[in-house]
């Protein structure tokens, strides 16, 4: 049981130092547009979703609608359900003291982790889940705690480049799931469109993006599958 919690901590160790500079920007942004330090620590401890946050602590800085900032952080979380959806199987037989816990750690980093046909299927690999999954939620807190640490004393942090990681920690996280063409075409897809919408000022430019890479990723699955009938 120690060697699953040892494991899972050592393997999630490279994601949990590569969000470093994603929860210090975090941490100062919040502090620099108003938040008081309990709220942002608050919002890593429950929130907990590194994207969801930093879109929130923008939009909240403008007054934006509560409506508005619902929805968008809905639509930003929505990926967790289909997560969920796509473990179901693997963990449905477990008890709910189980499901709870890994169901709350389900970041985009223990996704990556959640491939392997036998993921959630014997006590050890719930434990190992739970290290990984929980080492990273600790760490994450921590990291919000330096930013706000460093928003408090230092100027305007976000002029130093580090939403840069926020690209790159899922650069890293996609590029390794790319097996099949209907996949890399979702991908190239998102990214494509991402890029087009964002340069022409589309306010929904990654909920577009989005749903477009999902249209194209299942159309040309069904196409794929129709080609090697026939």
């Amino acid at each position: 049981m120690n060697k699953a919690i040892l494991k899972g901590f050592w393997d999630m160790l490279p994601l949990n130092l590569a969000v470093i500079p994603w929860g210090i920007l975090c941490g100062s942004l919040a502090v620099q547009n108003g938040f008081t330090p309990l709220e942002t620590q608050l919002m890593s401890l429950l929130v907990f979703a590194g994207s969801a946050q930093l879109v929130a602590i923008e939009l909240i800085s403008q007054n934006t609608p509560l409506l508005t900032i619902l929805f968008t952080t809905f639509i930003i979380s929505s990926r967790h359900f289909l997560y969920g959806l796509s473990i179901r199987h693997k963990i449905i037989a477990q008890p709910l003291r189980w499901r709870l816990p890994i169901s709350f750690v389900l970041t985009d980093e223990l996704f990556a982790f959640s491939h392997h046909r036998k993921a959630y299927q014997s006590k050890i690999r719930l434990v190992y889940a739970l290290s990984a999954g929980f080492s990273f939620y600790i760490c994450w807190n921590i990291w919000t705690l330096l930013g706000i640490i460093a928003g408090s004393l230092l100027p305007d942090l976000t002029h130093m480049g580090l939403d840069f990681a926020i690209a790159t920690t899922f650069i890293a996280l996609v590029i390794p799931g790319i097996k099949n063409w209907p996949i890399f075409i979702t991908v190239c897809t998102a990214g494509i469109f991402a890029t087009w919408f964002k340069a022409i000022g589309f306010e929904l430019w990654l909920v577009g993006a989005a749903l477009i890479a999902m249209g194209a990723g299942y159309g040309s699955e069904k196409l794929i599958k129709k080609l090697k009938e026939t």
